[in-house]
């Protein structure tokens, strides 16, 4: 394996998948939302690229660790007990496996992800 292979999300962006939370999980808004992914590893356990959303919130379950790095806006994470933490621009954090909650964009977001799943 060479340099050549190292990802620079820098140079080129793929193109976006452009979605929006199954109807069910939606609380509030329309939480329009796209993936860039840089990079998935052969196994498909590990992804790296970088995820927007637009305002609004929806339910989240996590099968998968991962790293957020906030680049842009506002979201509020609450877990099922309705516990909330605030993330914004500069903001770097792990979200466990099992957590469980809402995440809300209060302010257009924009993340750098990092995301492990293990096999099942």
């Amino acid at each position: 394996m060479s340099v050549e292979q190292i990802v620079d999300f820098a140079i080129g962006t793929p193109d976006p998948v452009r979605y929006r939370p199954a109807a069910e999980k939606i609380i509030a808004g329309e939480p329009d939302q796209a993936v860039f992914n840089h990079y998935s590893s052969p196994c498909e356990q590990f992804s790296a690229g970088v995820w927007e959303g637009a305002v609004g919130q929806w339910t989240v379950s996590y099968s998968e660790h991962e790293y957020c790095e906030i680049v842009q806006g506002v979201s509020v994470l609450r877990d099922e007990a309705g516990n909330a933490r605030t993330v914004r621009a500069g903001d770097r954090f792990v979200i466990p496996a099992g957590f469980k909650g809402t995440w809300e964009v209060l302010e257009a977001c924009r993340k750098i992800y990092v995301v492990f799943e293990a096999h099942k």
